[in-house]
C-alpha cells in the first residue's frame, strides 16, 4: 500500500507543523461584495458589484499523545501561537506598529491551499490523565486567504498561480547545503540558494539571516 500523505501547515519561516491526523472534511468558500441602494416606493433594487472578498478555509484537527502521556498541548500551543503577532517577520517595525501574526499555508498531499492567516481557532481538550494533563483535543481552524491568488478550491486552490518562495531563518551552524537538504533534498541545490539571494560565499552564512527559498517548478 502506498505510505499514507500527512497533512501539515508551512509557516511563512518555512517550519512545518504536521497534523497528527489528516481531516476528515475539509470546507472551501468565496464571497464577493455586492450592495444595493432601496428607496422608499420603489422595488427590488439592482445589486452592484462592490468587489471580491477573499476566500477561506475550514478544517477540524484532532490531537492525541495518550501513547506516551506527554501534555497534548505541545501540539495545540504552537497552532494558537499562530494567531500572535511574530517580531521576527521581514518588515516587523514595532516603533511604527508594524507587526502582524505569519503566513501559513495548508498543504495535504497534492492539495495546496492559498496563502493564508489564522482568523479563528476554537480549541477543546477531551480527554485528560489522572493527573490532570491534557490529552487529547480537537481544533476547529479557519484560514483566512491572505492575498490575491487566481483559484480557489478542493482540488488545488493553488493551480495557476506563480509558486511563492518560502523564507527561512538561518539558524546558528547552517550552511547552505545544510538548507538546500532540507528543503530539495539535495545538498547539490545550494548554488540555486546562493544564486537567489546573492550569496558570495556559501559558508559565511550569519544566524537570523533571512532566506529566499525558491520553490521546485
Amino acid at each position: 500500500m502506498p505510505e499514507l500523505e500527512k497533512a501539515f501547515l508551512e509557516l511563512e519561516s518555512g517550519e512545518r507543523l504536521p497534523c497528527l491526523y489528516n481531516p476528515e472534511t475539509l470546507s472551501v468558500g468565496r464571497r464577493n461584495n455586492w450592495v444595493s441602494n432601496p428607496m422608499p416606493g420603489k422595488g427590488v433594487p439592482t445589486l452592484q458589484y462592490a468587489g471580491a472578498g477573499g476566500g477561506w478555509m475550514r478544517m477540524d484537527l484532532r490531537f492525541d499523545t495518550t501513547v506516551d502521556g506527554t501534555p497534548v498541548t505541545k501540539h495545540t500551543g504552537k497552532i494558537l501561537k499562530l494567531m500572535e503577532v511574530d517580531p521576527n517577520l521581514p518588515g516587523t517595525d514595532l516603533e511604527r506598529n508594524n507587526a502582524r501574526p505569519p503566513t501559513v499555508t495548508f498543504h495535504w498531499g497534492d492539495l495546496h491551499s492559498f496563502r493564508a492567516v489564522v482568523s479563528d481557532i476554537r480549541l477543546s481538550f477531551t480527554y485528560f490523565s489522572s493527573g490532570g494533563v491534557p490529552l487529547r483535543a480537537e481544533i476547529q481552524l479557519e484560514l483566512r486567504q491572505y492575498e490575491s491568488s487566481d483559484a480557489l478550491g478542493p482540488q488545488n486552490p493553488t493551480s495557476g498561480t506563480p509558486k511563492p518562495s518560502r523564507v527561512h531563518r538561518v539558524q546558528p551552524g547552517e550552511t547552505l547545503d545544510r538548507i538546500s537538504a532540507r528543503y530539495y533534498g539535495d545538498a547539490t541545490q545550494w548554488r540555486r540558494l546562493a544564486q537567489a539571494n546573492n550569496v558570495e560565499d556559501p559558508l559565511a552564512l550569519h544566524p537570523g539571516d533571512l532566506l529566499d527559498i525558491p520553490r521546485e517548478s
